[in-house]
């Protein structure tokens, strides 16, 4: 695909956050620490290979040139350029605590009753995507590919525009989009919806994301005019053509297997399994948030100790919370429920000497950690109230090594639309059809096992972080949409991640 290759410009990326994070080091001064993810493990190799530009902020940092020096010199030695956007104690406040999480996080996952829709946080929501906006400016070149992700600058596309940017450019939206009936509720719906249609291409995670959204611009914008059926559509709009896609992103599932087999992480399981006294082992493992379902989860939990009393003493639940905004008052309001919750149910039911049914980690898990934990799990409670995709889901079976171990998935998690075949799939607002679920998987044999666990690790190893970065870029690039392939193959002529592939082996 020759539009993809070398001449065609680089790619910038732009995001909330850079891959890096500029701390103080008090014996060299500053250094970054790397950021993890599917989404920084493909474009990262990409940019190296390409070269490029990934812009976004760096932190919390005081001393602006320092942070900009240290930036620069690591982007001298990977090859692509890292542009910070610094952001003041009030952008933080007011764009970041404010419009993007006190009112489009909870309204984007149907939680509309949690929106604190302040004025002044929109003010600053258009403030900082022009800050944003002028970053891209001074960094990119006439040819170069715009890449934005998620929704914290959703605005950015129209802000560019007015900086008479002409490049290609395109959105993905990590979380969900909510479906009109919700996202009416927004005061600036019209802006924000309008801002979007600037970008050449739209992307979302699933196909009811998708639909959302043209069910909103259907009243938002009644004289746009649809074409196409397939994973891509186009928008005609004002003489321009917008393209419209979903793309379920994945994980880096050959960088996951492996770690999962390495020998520090099995002496890690096998100390697992040896403290849990080779018990069966539930996992919860999230971020703390209240989109998460935790709380659910666990009523669900201790409604199958009661319901179902063959499970006591034989199973133990491992929940590890991932410390998350933990100075906004309702996430410690949230964190402090989640432990109480978590002592009531292991002082109910707790066998002195013998055994606890609920261990609670707060706090970050190291690489080895996270894999042992996986490979350690029979099974994995993943059960958001709503999630973009849940990526635990897929690292979880990606981890599974022999392929003997069972998911239990939220519907309402992006990853269903690709696992629901296979995982056992849940309401979780249903304490007991969550519960049921945990008993029928405790009593799933090997057999039924392997029938779910190995098709859905099939469907993740093809349908990769790479996959998706491909089929994403098709859809960018590509001139005709007719039959645009839903199940995509990585693109032939300079595709983008086809060198990183070959560089990795």
């Amino acid at each position: 695909m020759n539009s993809m290759n070398r001449s065609a410009g680089r790619m910038v990326v732009v995001s909330n956050r850079l891959p890096f994070v500029v701390e103080k080091d008090g014996r060299q001064g500053w250094r970054l620490v790397p950021g993890s993810g599917g989404l920084v493990s493909a474009l990262l190799p990409t940019l190296k290979d390409r070269g490029g530009v990934w812009i976004g902020w760096p932190g919390a940092v005081q001393e602006e040139a320092a942070a900009r020096r240290v930036l620069n010199r690591s982007g001298d030695q990977s090859g692509y350029r890292l542009v910070p956007v610094m952001l003041s104690a009030d952008d933080i406040e007011k764009f970041y605590l404010g419009f993007s999480n006190e009112i489009i996080w909870p309204l984007f996952h149907d939680l509309q009753s949690m929106c604190n829709f302040d004025p002044g946080y929109w003010q600053s929501y258009v403030a900082v995507n022009r800050k944003y906006a002028m970053a891209v400016r001074g960094a990119a070149r006439p040819a170069d590919f715009v890449w934005v992700h998620d929704y914290h600058l959703m605005l950015l596309g129209r802000e560019l525009r007015r900086l008479r940017l002409q490049n290609r450019m395109a959105f993905f939206l990590h979380i969900p989009f909510p479906p009109p009936d919700i996202f009416f509720k927004l005061p600036w719906r019209q802006e924000l919806v309008w801002a979007l249609l600037e970008f050449d291409l739209i992307g979302f995670q699933t196909w009811r994301d998708r639909h959302n959204f043209l069910q909103c611009l259907e009243v938002l914008a009644p004289q746009a005019s649809f074409s196409g059926r397939s994973q891509v559509m186009s928008i005609r709009l004002g003489g321009r053509t917008v393209r419209l896609g979903h793309f379920p992103i994945s994980v880096d599932f050959a960088a996951l297997e492996h770690a999962a087999g390495q020998e520090s992480v099995l002496w890690e399981v096998e100390r697992l399994q040896e403290v849990l006294h080779h018990r069966q082992l539930i996992l919860g493992l999230d971020r703390l948030d209240y989109t998460k379902g935790i709380l659910n989860r666990l009523q669900a939990f201790q409604y199958a100790l009661e319901h179902s009393p063959s499970l006591q003493d034989r199973v133990t639940l491992v929940q590890v919370v991932v410390p998350s905004r933990g100075d906004i008052p309702r996430y410690h309001e949230l964190r402090l429920r989640i432990e109480q919750t978590v002592s009531r149910i292991n002082g109910q039911y707790t066998r002195p000497g013998s055994w606890v049914p609920i261990h609670y980690l707060y706090r970050n898990l190291s690489p080895t950690e996270l894999s042992a934990f996986y490979r350690a799990a029979g099974i994995a409670l993943v059960t958001p109230l709503k999630d973009g995709m849940n990526l635990v889901a897929k690292e979880y079976c990606a981890c599974s090594l022999e392929e003997d171990c069972v998911l239990i998935l939220s519907e309402f998690a992006g990853a269903a639309a690709q696992l629901h075949h296979w995982a056992l799939t849940v309401n979780p607002y249903d304490v007991k059809g969550v519960a049921d679920a945990i008993a029928r998987a405790c009593r799933m044999d090997l057999a039924e096992r392997h029938r779910r666990m190995r098709p859905m690790r099939r469907s993740i190893r093809r349908h990769d972080i790479f996959w998706w970065l491909d089929l994403f870029l098709h859809a960018a690039f590509r001139r005709d949409l007719d039959d645009f392939p839903v199940d995509a193959k990585p693109l032939r002529e300079g595709s983008v991640t086809r060198q990183v592939r070959r560089r990795r082996r």
